[in-house]
């Protein structure tokens, strides 16, 4: 094997006229050595294989049966080839499919690998990519064991993205956090591009929901549907997933409640995600600043969906809704009840499962810390602690208490010593006894 000093060496001498011979004897190697590096039939820096290939007999047998099934796995083709006489070991067999490239490549199961890209163009206000992010292993006095759901927008154009946490993914809650995350960015674009969720689209038919359509309709925006297991045609919100998950979520403090996250989240994108250098027309500029320059429609009010969720009453008989606590009648700590409120209203009802409404309340703003009481659930509530409150002695929890006679008495009873049947004197009749015997007598 020449290195790659000797073969320049070899050219040069080649190209002032030298002969195979004379070069083959100035550089110590061997004649057909040098006429094979400078007639091209090897590459400098790699050695060549002093052994058949050990793959080469089987290749035309491996390459039909990955065509019939390009998804057949190597160790059942090693298990085939050793059967017809492949003596190497399971490394070699894989390295040579890689180097004979026998796999085909599979369109429906990596669309997106082993092509071209063609270059999306994303005019300015054009559209906006929506997803949701499912966040693992929330704080757990977030009560949602199931994890934190996350939706995100993003502009495609400029790159700019914001988010909004969520209770659940029905179609309520994605309303009111597609409301919330358009009012981030700016207002309203001409299109809004979901991948095929089920509370906008049909996943199998890819046609719009009709209860999705009337939302549409209410923010006068077009609805435009990825094709399927196509995640690069929105990958501008694919990337801000990535970040949320990476560069965000993994730093939420244990102790963080759901309006601190979503302030620190919304503080990420403004002084990381904005601030991104961007260059356009030879330019540099930055994501924010392209954002603002992104001409957006005016958001109308929030379409009048209903948002429910389920909250624990607490022993205060207080329940928790949106960074706020609101109070109920007494007597209900730790029963479930659920708290409803429509988009664009300013009051909630909080009803048991039945429905039946026990209080309603003016919603506060999120994340407030603000303590929502009624002046009868107030009175309530004292009437019922002071009824139970006593002043008595507290009992002394070291006194000597033995069993009392009447303990004592149900012990005996439990034990058997004082059964009427067992305690009654037994009488022995020997008459009776006698005329049974005469009857058992047998005569000789």
């Amino acid at each position: 094997m020449l290195t790659q000093e000797d073969d320049v060496d070899a050219h040069a001498f080649r190209r002032q006229g030298w002969t195979i011979s004379a070069i083959a004897r100035h550089l110590g190697h061997d004649r057909k050595t040098i006429r094979a590096y400078l007639n091209g039939g090897r590459v400098a820096g790699v050695r060549a294989r002093t052994a058949d290939d050990p793959l080469g007999p089987f290749v035309g047998y491996l390459r039909q049966r990955l065509a019939d099934d390009p998804h057949v796995w190597a160790s059942a083709l090693f298990d085939e080839a050793a059967r017809l006489g492949f003596d190497r070991s399971y490394p070699t067999f894989t390295r040579g499919l890689r180097a004979h490239r026998l796999r085909p490549h599979c369109e429906p199961c990596s669309s997106s690998a082993g092509r071209d890209h063609a270059v999306i163009d994303h005019p300015p206000g054009e559209e906006v990519q929506w997803d949701w992010l499912e966040l693992p292993d929330p704080p757990a006095h977030w009560q949602r064991c199931a994890g934190a759901h996350l939706l995100v927008g993003a502009l495609p154009h400029s790159g700019r993205w914001r988010a909004v946490l969520a209770d659940s993914e029905d179609l309520a809650h994605l309303v009111e956090a597609l409301h919330a995350v358009s009012g981030r960015l700016g207002g309203l674009p001409k299109t809004w591009r979901f991948d095929r969720m089920a509370t906008v689209a049909s996943p199998n038919t890819g046609r719009v929901n009709a209860a999705f359509a009337a939302v549409a309709k209410h923010y006068g925006v077009h609805v435009s549907l990825c094709p399927p297991r196509h995640g690069n045609r929105k990958g501008t919100v694919e990337k801000a997933n990535h970040s949320a998950a990476q560069r965000w979520w993994r730093t939420v403090p244990d102790d963080a409640t759901v309006a601190q996250a979503q302030a620190s989240l919304d503080a990420f994108c403004a002084r990381v995600g904005d601030r991104r250098a961007r260059q356009r027309d030879g330019e540099r500029s930055t994501v924010g600043a392209l954002a603002d320059a992104e001409l957006l429609a005016p958001l109308p009010p929030p379409f009048p969906a209903t948002v429910t969720v389920s909250r624990v009453v607490s022993a205060q008989a207080l329940v928790a809704f949106a960074g706020n606590s609101y109070s109920v009648p007494p007597g209900l700590a730790g029963s479930t009840l659920t708290v409803s409120h429509r988009l664009g209203e300013y009051t909630l009802d909080i009803a048991t499962a039945s429905g039946t409404v026990l209080a309603r309340h003016r919603r506060e703003p999120d994340g407030a810390g603000v303590l929502v009481r009624d002046t009868l659930h107030v009175t309530a509530l004292e009437t019922a602690v002071l009824a139970a409150f006593s002043t008595g002695k507290p009992c002394h929890r070291k006194a000597r208490r033995p069993p009392s006679p009447a303990a004592l008495a149900h012990a005996e009873q439990l034990r058997g010593s004082s059964n009427p049947e067992r305690d009654r004197a037994v009488v022995v009749d020997l008459d009776r006894w006698a005329r049974a015997a005469r009857t058992r007598q047998v005569a000789p």
